[in-house]
This record gives structure tokens, C-alpha cells and sequence, in this order.
């Protein structure tokens, strides 16, 4: 069949406005709010005047709210992290905005550099640590809003690649951890 005539019995889709989608004022999916992150992330301005460095403690700073969801801005000078935790019901993106962050789970460690973007799903258990000599800065979209953040104990194995880490001693030589 030509397009032309089927063009013809249908008419011009912009001129039904009934089908068209009305553009949505607030996120609704993974990849709405993996846009969100993107774009607080470039708009540097934003955000950038708002950050604080704390030795004593990690530094945390809501951004914005809406309908079902949070964005909060993190500091981390060298050395703090975050301890194993999950995010209960709530799903979530980080975004690493300045620095360099590691993240360890029961499978992996990673290193997380400026522009990395990692989804985490609800239950996602993962400890997030500022391995560097610099402070560093992430971004962490919650959707639903953060309720809870239950902690985890250490492993008596993560806990001894921290302390390697932390005197300088390479954990794993032959790099199976992982990124």
C-alpha cells in the first residue's frame, strides 16, 4: 500500500493532538531520571557553590524534590565512604561529579570517575568509598524518596582489603577484583 494514500486516510498525526503525548513535567522512568542526573550534572552552576568538605564526617546536601523522588548532592574528602548499605524500596542513580569514587559489592570493586553514572536497584547493596588523595563529589538521585538506608555488616574480607588499601598495599595484585 502507498504511504501517501494511507497519509491521506489518516491525516496529519500532529494534527490529532489526542495521540500525541504531553510532555511529562517531573520523571517517571529509569531513564528520565538517569536525564535528571545528567543534566544537574552539567549545569555546574547549580551546584557547585553548594558543596562543603567535612573532615569529620561525609557531607550530604538535598538539592530538590519532586513528586516521588530526591536528589541530593555528596561530598567525600579522602578517606570517608559511605559503610555496606542498601537503599530499602528506593532505586536510584549516582552520578560522580568531581574526583574519584570506589564502590565495592559482594561481586566487585569498581572505580567510579567524573561523568560515571551507575543505576541501583532496590536492595542494591554496595559501600562507596573516597580511595584518593582528593575529595570528590556525586550526585545521588532516590526514586521513590530515600526512607531508609539499612547498613550492613562488614565483611572480615572487605575489611581487610580496606585496611591493605588504606596502608597502601595492593588487595589484589592480579586485578580479579574487578572494576
Amino acid at each position: 500500500m502507498n504511504s501517501d494514500s494511507d497519509l491521506k486516510i489518516a491525516g496529519d498525526i500532529l494534527e490529532v493532538p489526542h495521540l500525541l503525548q504531553a510532555p511529562r513535567e517531573h520523571p517517571s522512568t529509569v531513564a528520565d531520571f538517569v536525564g535528571l542526573a545528567r543534566s544537574i550534572a552539567a549545569d555546574r552552576a547549580q551546584w557547585a557553590h553548594l558543596v562543603r568538605y567535612d573532615a569529620t564526617t561525609r557531607w550530604y546536601h538535598r538539592l530538590r524534590t519532586g513528586p516521588g523522588y530526591e536528589v541530593w548532592l555528596l561530598s567525600w574528602v579522602p578517606g570517608q565512604g559511605s559503610g555496606p548499605h542498601d537503599h530499602g524500596p528506593s532505586s536510584g542513580v549516582l552520578t560522580v561529579l568531581d574526583g574519584e569514587l570506589t564502590e565495592r559489592t559482594a561481586r566487585a570493586t569498581r572505580t567510579l570517575g567524573v561523568g560515571t553514572q551507575h543505576v541501583l536497584a532496590p536492595g542494591y547493596a554496595h559501600e562507596v568509598v573516597n580511595d584518593t588523595l582528593e575529595p570528590a563529589v556525586s550526585l545521588h538521585v532516590y526514586f521513590p524518596g530515600l526512607t531508609e538506608m539499612p547498613m550492613h555488616p562488614h565483611s572480615s574480607a572487605g575489611a581487610a582489603r580496606t585496611a591493605a588499601r588504606c596502608a597502601g598495599v595492593p588487595s589484589d595484585p592480579a586485578g580479579a577484583a574487578g572494576a
